[in-house]
This record gives structure tokens, C-alpha cells and sequence, in this order.
């Protein structure tokens, strides 16, 4: 306890021994609320002997739980190790397991993960001779866990709406199947232990009396059934500490009630609320830009981190003229602010983005400048799932006979052709020594009219991107391929914000093809059209999906390597150089959030979140126009720039000449001139400015030109063709009237 007195600030040990039965603290990031939880659990256990074993302390992972655990065995010994800590799924999963009678469980009873219960949905389904296309599994699981997050047993369940009236007979079978086998999935540990707690008088009160205090950590993550729960357990006599903040909750999405820490005064009346303000981790420069933002939330609770660091270095402001300058100018920065601080590694720069489909370009940026890096939380571009789904119905169409793609896309998205089904075909392909394609193909002459409508709906759809193989150009190819094939439907008929990003990774690979294309267009070039580029695009793909150079640590990830994230994937992290890239509007904040309040708040919590996970520097970067998702359009600054104070923001010129201005509301003014005279060496034959004309793009403006003599890389803006990148000696460009250059 004498150490607690040195190791807490004021506010601090103020929290760790405050005598409230009710407390709520809200812990700003940085704010080092893990060593207050700890701090006072051990002054519970020290000051009001409260053994640990009557201590429940509530997390939200293992890792979170193990850390606690640990530090208050250095606290208070090897009585540390009788405490209740875990997630909410864990520690229901304990609970059941001693009253396992009571709600009809065998004490043996199985937990099934995400994957198996996606498997037993599938069941249900076909057991029902359902159409998959209709009654989709996945869809099926997000309803039955998204019911049971709200603590309702099929029975209850509203009947209005279309994934009711679909779903609701399911959840009941899903119900009954689960009872008779003795399984039981995440949602049901929590809905179980509620129902065992409301249902039974006695063990509830066995249970308040077992857990004289209990601990939550991460209070605004909590959804409806977890808060349901701790009201149950909390009676008159219990204590509460709940640790959170509402500007950092970012999971709506998935179910998570920020009202949950806003309401809770009101449930709990007798509560006394405390703020954690001083944040050890980032400087003031960050923190004030920080604390800007999220003022502009109506609904929160309040608070303003604080710090007596330095102010540091400003926030560093960059318009890019496309997505490509914006992933060269984040290498040049990081390359740059690494040699001025030699203490710092890759491993301490972060790279965060609001969309997975982001991340292609930047990726792409970093191996060529053979940086190494890590996709944090998620995979690299190329290794998503939907990805490798769409290029496996490319790698067929050009190769039908490769049977590991064929068996990628034969039932994707659903088709009614199941494992048993393909295990016949691959009989046929080994006994005949056929090609899964052509085995196929034999089986659906004699199969049942589902597996044969099936089967002839997937040749069908093959045939009709065969025949656009060779008339159309590659990215037209592979849009046509994903609405075709189904994948495009697939998705857009699943809930949620990750299908959502899955579509954009989707429409982000024909962005990809659409690149690519530019370099076969150099000229009349004989890969304008699928049949040849095709081929080219898929190596390329292999190529850069697979390009590791780098030494691997004993998890198999290269030493010291910058960290590629999405916002969501990044809270809880810290690191020395943050790039916040995409910062424009319909991107960041997403389109879809735009025009809702509720959503448009817990975006800029995202932002918030974003801005301080920085120790020392920030960059936020935009991009004036963005080819992103499949969509090529002008962007605007974000809104979240201009809530920024101006004197925190500085203007990096690298390629731009830019103002940041009161009177532009914030937003960055780029001089063309400016651009022209920065972002590229003078080239003699092709002169920035220059006026140029292609025989098949017609009249346009050199902008940029990388490299010398015949391999120099030219960007040009067309008036009728756009902006596009050409080879010097491809490009058969011939110079206009060169006095009509605009430098």
C-alpha cells in the first residue's frame, strides 16, 4: 500500500481508495486506468478485507484478464491467484459448469466457436431443404446471436420485419437442437447465466453474497445482455467499480451500448464519478487536437486529457492529388522521421485507415521502398477471403482445370452444393483422371435437380465471362465477374459494417485491375483487352501476395515492422508516428454515417481514437481525388480536419503547395503550380507542364515524371482520358507547341 502512494498521481489514488459503493470512473486514453483497477482491487483485499476470492474483476480478453491477474499477484502474493478475473464468456462458462442441472445442462456440455455454430446453421437449413441463396447461413447466425445479445429466447421475438419472419422458425429449431445435444455457443453462456440468476432467487443471492465487490473494465464495450447481468448481480449491499470511456466507444457495430455507461447514474443513483484526465503517453500538442474533436459529440460525459509532457511536435497536414501520392509521401515521412530519431524502429510507427481496401496501396508502397511491415489484426489485401474468392473464378476462367480454384468457387456464394456433393466429383475426376471442371460437368447430367440446377448455373456463369474474355478490357472483366459469379449479392445480403468493408475490398480489386490496365495502355497495346491482360494481372497479384524478404521473429512476422491497421483494430495500441491516411469525406467519416447522428458520433470517437494512439507525431493525409472501392471522384477534406484547431495543424508541402487558412474553414489549398514545381525532377524531353498528345487518349498536361530517358514513368492529365501513368517508351506521345507550357 506505501507503494501505491508513489506509483499514483492524485486523481489516481483517489480512484483506487475511494469508499463509494457505487464507482464509475472514466479513464481517458493513456490515462493509466489498468493500474488504478489493480491498485484498487488490492486496497479492497489490504484496507477493507475483502478476500480475493469475493473479488469478481470483469474484462473483455484473456490477455487483458491474464495482465490484471498478474499484476495484483505482485501486489498482494500468491492470494492474488484466488481472484475471479476473465471476459464475461468466461466466467459465465464457470458459472454454468457448477449449476449446470439448473438450466438444463449436462455438466459435460460442449461450447461450440463462430465456426462451428455457422456449420450447424447450414444444417438446419438444408436439413429444411431451404434455398441458401434465401435463408443465408451467416445471415442466420447474425440474427440468432444478435437476438440472444438482447436476451431474447425465440419465443419472444418480435415477428416484425423480413429476417424474423425468415428466421424466427429457425432460431427455434437452432433452440431445440442445441437443448437436446448439450451444446451451447458464446451468446447463450451470457443469456444462460442471466436466465439461471433472474430464474433462481437463491443462487442469485448465493452470488451476491459470493462477490462483495465487483470490477468491469472497457464499461463502454458492454452490450444489453452483460449489462442486464450486472444489474441482476448488484444488490444494495454489493459494490461496483466500472472503468470506461465513451469517446472511445467504436463498436456499435457489433452490439456494443455506449448508453450503457451514460445510463448508468441512473441505475445506480448512489454512484460517484471520477475522471482520469492526466494521459502518460502522448503530447500536448496531440492531446489538445485531440480533445477539440470529440467536444463536438453533444452526448458525452466530458472530460479533457491533459499532460505535463511537452507540447511536441504539430500535426502534419497533407492534401495528396490521388491515393498513389499519398502512399508515396507516407514513405517519404516515415523514411524521414525515422532517420531524425534514430531511438525509434518500424515497430513504432502505425499506418490506420478507416477501410481494410485501404490498406492495397499502401502495402504497395512499402514493399517497393522494402519497408517492412505487418497487417495488424487482419491480412494483407490479397489474402482476404473475398479476394482470394474473386481471383480463384479468374484463375478458372483462364485455367478451368485448376481444381484447387474450382473448389474455392464451386459453392461460393452457395449453391446448394455441399461437401458430399464435391466429394462425389473429385470420384469421378480421380477414377477418370479428369480435371475437377470436367468431372463436374459429368456428374451434373445425372444429378438431383437441386445439385444440377446448381451445378449448371456456375457453367453458366463461366461461359458468359468466357465470352467476354477477349472483348472487353480487364477491369470491366472483373466487375462483371463479381456481379456475375453472385459475390457482390452474396455480401450485400449480410448484416453488418464487415460486409461492408468485404464489398469495398471487392469493388477496391477492380480499382487494382483498373491501375494495372494503365500500364498496358501505353500504346495500342496488345493486352487491352482480358484475354491477354488477364494472365499478366494474376502473376502480378502472386507476386506481390507473396513477397516476404524480410527475417521472421518466432511468430513468423518480420522484425521491426511498421503496423498496417484499421482505426477499429488499433484501440488499446500506442506508438511513437501515427499516419491517419483517407481523411475525406464519404471515406472518413463513412458515407453511411454521414447523416446519422448517432453513427456520425461514434466516427469521430474512431478519430479520436486514432489521434491518440500517438506518442510524438501525427500525419493525417487526404487525397483531392481517390480511385477507391471502384469509384474515381473528387474528395473533400474531412470535417474531422477542420475540428482541429488551426494553430495545431501545419501544412507539408511535399508535392503541394498548401495554405491552411481560418477563412478556407480548414481545408487545404493546393496551388497547381506549386505541385508541378515540387513533386518531380525536370525532364528535358517531357518538361512538367508541358502539353502533350497520345494517339489514343488525345490532348493533355504533363504532371508529374519519374525516372530518366526511355524507362521515365510520365502522369499526365487528359482532358477527355483523365489522369493516367505512362512509360516514356511506350507512350508515343508527341509535344505540343512547347511556349504553351504553364510553368
Amino acid at each position: 500500500m506505501e507503494l501505491m502512494h508513489t506509483d499514483l498521481n492524485e486523481i489516481q489514488l483517489q480512484a483506487a481508495t475511494a469508499p463509494a459503493r457505487v464507482l464509475r470512473l472514466l479513464a481517458g486514453a493513456g490515462s493509466g486506468k489498468t493500474r488504478v483497477l489493480v491498485y484498487r482491487m488490492a486496497w479492497l483485499f489490504k484496507e477493507k478485507n475483502v478476500p480475493p476470492n469475493r473479488l469478481l474483476a470483469v474484462t473483455f480478453t484473456n490477455k487483458a484478464a491474464n495482465e490484471m491477474k498478474s499484476r495484483l499477484q505482485d501486489l498482494i502474493g500468491p492470494t492474488g491467484h484466488m481472484l475471479w478475473v476473465g471476459t464475461f464468456h468466461g466466467i459465465a462458462n464457470r458459472i454454468l459448469r457448477l449449476h449446470a442441472a439448473q438450466v438444463g445442462l449436462d455438466v459435460a456440455f460442449q461450447i461450440i466457436d463462430s465456426a462451428d455454430q455457422l456449420r450447424l446453421v447450414t444444417q438446419l437449413i438444408r436439413a429444411q431443404e431451404l434455398d441458401e441463396e434465401i435463408y443465408e447461413p451467416k445471415r442466420l447466425q447474425n440474427y440468432i446471436n444478435r437476438q440472444k445479445d438482447e436476451g431474447k429466447r425465440a419465443e419472444k421475438v418480435s415477428m416484425l420485419g423480413r429476417d424474423a419472419a425468415l428466421f424466427q422458425p429457425l432460431y427455434q429449431r437452432y433452440e431445440n437442437h442445441c437443448k437436446q445435444n448439450g451444446i451451447i455457443d458464446f451468446s447463450e453462456l451470457l443469456l444462460k447465466v442471466y436466465e439461471l440468476w433472474r430464474d433462481n432467487p437463491e443462487i442469485l443471492a448465493e452470488y451476491r453474497f459470493k462477490f462483495l465487490h465487483v470490477l468491469v473494465d472497457e464499461f463502454q464495450d458492454t452490450n444489453t445482455i452483460q449489462y442486464a447481468w450486472l444489474k441482476l448481480l448488484i444488490g444494495p449491499e454489493n459494490g461496483i467499480t466500472i472503468v470506461g470511456d465513451d469517446d472511445q466507444s467504436i463498436y456499435g457495430w457489433r452490439g456494443a451500448k455506449v448508453e450503457n455507461i451514460q445510463r448508468f447514474k441512473q441505475d445506480f443513483p448512489d454512484e460517484i464519478t471520477l475522471r482520469l484526465e492526466q494521459n502518460y503517453r502522448s503530447s500536448g500538442v496531440i492531446l489538445e487536437a485531440a480533445n477539440a474533436l470529440i467536444q463536438n459529440n453533444p452526448s458525452r460525459l466530458g472530460k479533457n486529457l491533459w499532460t505535463k509532457g511537452e507540447p511536441g511536435e504539430l500535426i502534419s497536414l497533407y492534401g495528396a492529388f490521388n491515393e498513389i501520392d499519398e502512399a508515396r509521401f507516407m514513405v517519404d515521412r516515415l523514411q524521414k522521421w525515422l532517420s531524425n530519431h534514430p531511438s525509434s524502429t518500424y515497430s513504432d510507427v502505425a499506418i490506420l485507415y478507416r477501410s481494410n481496401a485501404q490498406s492495397r496501396l499502401l502495402e504497395q508502397g512499402l514493399r517497393q521502398a522494402n519497408i517492412p511491415y505487418r497487417i495488424y489484426g487482419g491480412l494483407r489485401f490479397f489474402d482476404r477471403a473475398e479476394i482470394k474468392d474473386a481471383l480463384a473464378y479468374l484463375k478458372v476462367l483462364i485455367h478451368p482445370k485448376d481444381d484447387l480454384a474450382f473448389e474455392r468457387v464451386i459453392n461460393m456464394p452457395p449453391r446448394g452444393i455441399g461437401e458430399r456433393t464435391l466429394e462425389n466429383i473429385r470420384q469421378i475426376a480421380l477414377s477418370k483422371n479428369l480435371a475437377l471442371w470436367e468431372a463436374a460437368g459429368e456428374y451434373a447430367e445425372t444429378a438431383s435437380g437441386k445439385i444440377r440446377n446448381g451445378l449448371n448455373r456456375f457453367f453458366s456463369t463461366m461461359a458468359s465471362l468466357q465470352a467476354l474474355l477477349a472483348t472487353i478490357a480487364l477491369p470491366e472483366l472483373i466487375e462483371q465477374m463479381i456481379k456475375l459469379s453472385g459475390l457482390l449479392d452474396y455480401l450485400q445480403q449480410q448484416p453488418g459494417e464487415r460486409q461492408q468493408f468485404r464489398i469495398e475490398n471487392l469493388k477496391e480489386l477492380v480499382t487494382a485491375s483498373t491501375q494495372f490496365q494503365v500500364h498496358v495502355e501505353q500504346s495500342d497495346s496488345e493486352q487491352q483487352n482480358s484475354l491477354l491482360a488477364l494472365p499478366c494481372f494474376l502473376a502480378e497479384v502472386a507476386l506481390n501476395a507473396g513477397d516476404e524478404h524480410h527475417e521472421k521473429d518466432e511468430n513468423g512476422y518480420p522484425v521491426a515492422t511498421v503496423k498496417l491497421m484499421t482505426l477499429h483494430s488499433s484501440k488499446g495500441l500506442e506508438f511513437d508516428l501515427v499516419f491517419l491516411t483517407g481523411l475525406e469525406e464519404g471515406l472518413f467519416p463513412h458515407h453511411r454515417c454521414a447523416n446519422v447522428v448517432e453513427l456520425l458520433e461514434e466516427e469521430r470517437r474512431l478519430c479520436y481514437v486514432g489521434i491518440t494512439r500517438a506518442r510524438q507525431k501525427i500525419f493525417i493525409t487526404y487525397a483531392e481525388k481517390r480511385a477507391f472501392a471502384g469509384m474515381n471522384s473528387s474528395k473533400r477534406p474531412s470535417r474531422f480536419i477542420q475540428e482541429i484547431p488551426r494553430h495545431l495543424i501545419q501544412a507539408d508541402s511535399m508535392g503541394l503547395a498548401v495554405s491552411y487558412t481560418k477563412e478556407t474553414g480548414g481545408k487545404a489549398m493546393h496551388s497547381p503550380v506549386g505541385r508541378l514545381a515540387k513533386t518531380s525532377t525536370q525532364n528535358s524531353q517531357y518538361p512538367l507542364g508541358g502539353r502533350v498528345l497520345h494517339p489514343k487518349f488525345g490532348e493533355g498536361v504533363i504532371i508529374q515524371v519519374e525516372g530518366a530517358d526511355e524507362m521515365a514513368r510520365i502522369q499526365v492529365n487528359f482532358i477527355e482520358g483523365g489522369i493516367k501513368w505512362l512509360v516514356a517508351a511506350y507512350a508515343n506521345l508527341s509535344m505540343l507547341d512547347s511556349r504553351s507550357t504553364i510553368l
